[in-house]
């Protein structure tokens, strides 16, 4: 794990002395099991489009002082604020990810989710191909006269199960790279969300799955707790005395990479590329010092931000790479209140919601949710945690 410059440093989630500790852990019964993160989920509650203006969602509140659970809608999300608050947003943008080619020898059908440029024109990618896909295979694209190779495996960072495997691709160049994303490339939704497979994203996805801040390209998921957002409650919130820092932390495979051990304390997060500038550290630690209320705007903002530490007088950027795993225990040092979606199932996202609500009362919010017929994940209804 890298460090960071001057007045951050990375936190990680404890592993020291893991697997010697695990027994008796185990033993007395401290270790929290998969299963703990499960619920039943409707299909039809599966949010498929976003709705026709993004601050129509529905926005459940949760008092974590008297465990109250009450609802609104996100147009009245600014109510909840002071003048004094800090909301972070992670300004990531997303990329089109995800390509559709052919096996240039057999014309087998190749689908590509980039992952991670390691070097110029060579990338991490998940693939998922018709039969085996060898070392040294060119995959051709509709965009005449681009290709690129299959150069090696890379399986470090196995993660979702319709993916075979993680391999290392190599374009012709990284300007060849880009032109076939920008003009075949496909905005990357996640496998819940059902569109046609192969055909071009439509504008509205173009549109909608990237928060209206969005900025520092390279993400290949949207930070979905921001996709409510308009600029409209931006200025509201700002009118109000609001101050906003932003924060980038390029979603991505390691988000989603599914939990598969039995104990959640073994799983292990792919470490994620995030920066702050200058004036959002600034912001960050000033208030700290003054101890005023900072609003993490989604997971991953909360994550970015919990995963530095803050030393000396001097402000510098930082970047770096995060593997931070939160999960229920975890003392959370700067993040006050937390903005999110309704997650998955025995997911990494969900771990760090009961984290932050206490179990009992996101169980409590989640069964309400589903009760009440909220919309869930990506395109869904959001939940604010005071």
């Amino acid at each position: 794990m890298q460090h960071a410059e001057n007045c951050f440093i990375l936190r990680q989630a404890p592993h020291d002395n893991f697997f010697t500790t695990t027994f008796f852990l185990a033993i007395k019964g401290f270790l929290m099991k998969l299963s703990e993160f499960n619920y039943h989920l409707p299909k039809d509650l599966i949010a498929q489009h976003p709705l026709s203006s993004r601050d129509n969602s529905r926005l459940m509140i949760l008092d974590r002082k008297n465990s109250s659970i009450n609802h609104n809608t996100f147009s009245n999300f600014p109510d909840y604020f002071y003048k004094g608050d800090l909301l972070v947003l992670n300004n990531t943008k997303v990329f089109p990810a995800k390509l559709i080619g052919k096996k240039k020898n057999t014309g087998g059908k190749v689908e590509i989710l980039l992952t991670q440029e390691t070097e110029p024109g060579i990338w991490k990618a998940m693939i998922k191909s018709s039969g085996k896909l060898k070392e040294n295979t060119e995959i051709t694209f509709s965009l005449s006269g681009f290709s690129a190779v299959i150069v090696g495996k890379d399986k470090s960072n196995l993660s979702d199960e319709e993916y075979r495997a993680q391999r290392l691709i190599q374009f012709d160049s990284e300007e060849s790279a880009k032109k076939i994303l920008d003009k075949v490339g496909l905005i990357p939704l996640p496998p819940y969300i059902k569109r046609n497979q192969g055909k071009p994203s439509s504008t509205l996805d173009k549109e909608r799955y990237q928060t209206v801040y969005a900025s520092k390209i390279g993400a290949i998921a949207a930070p979905t707790a921001g996709l409510h957002f308009t600029e409209d409650i931006l200025n509201r919130l700002k009118k109000k005395g609001v101050e906003i820092a932003e924060v980038t932390l390029h979603v991505g495979a390691g988000t989603f990479k599914p939990v598969k051990t039995e104990f959640i304390e073994q799983h292990s997060m792919d470490p994620e590329y995030f920066e702050i500038d200058a004036p959002s550290a600034k912001k960050i630690k000033k208030a700290v010092s003054e101890k005023r209320r900072i609003i993490g705007a989604g997971t991953t903002s909360s994550r970015t931000i919990e995963s530095i530490d803050i030393e000396g007088d001097t402000v510098n950027p930082l970047r770096g790479r995060t593997d931070l795993f939160i999960y229920p225990g975890f003392n959370f040092r700067f993040v006050n209140a937390l903005l999110t979606n309704f997650h998955l199932p025995g997911s990494t996202l969900l771990m760090l919601v009961y984290a932050f609500a206490g179990k009992n009362l996101a169980q409590k919010a989640y069964r309400e949710a589903i009760e009440k017929k909220y919309r869930f994940y990506s395109y869904g209804d959001a939940m604010l945690i005071l």
